[in-house]
């Protein structure tokens, strides 16, 4: 039995944006891991990045997350 290629595609481009999503979240993980250990080493006073008297600086955002759009006929899950 063969599988039509139309379902082969949507089950390729559904696992392409899986793939996508995972390496989106390590970044954005990896990043917020970055920044509490630089702001952890710079102050004394742990996680917080130094007293009440050092302003905080927001940074830019890690990257985009936005999610892959749903298959136009995606089976029931």
């Amino acid at each position: 039995m063969f599988i039509h290629p139309d379902l082969m595609w949507a089950q390729y481009k559904q696992h392409q944006c899986d793939l996508i999503a995972e390496a989106d979240t390590y970044r954005l993980l990896a990043a917020a891991r970055r920044s509490r250990r630089a702001r952890g080493s710079s102050g004394a006073e742990g996680a917080g990045g130094g007293g009440p008297d050092k302003a905080v600086v927001q940074a830019r955002p890690a990257g985009n997350l936005a999610a892959c759009a749903p298959p136009a006929a995606a089976p029931a899950r």
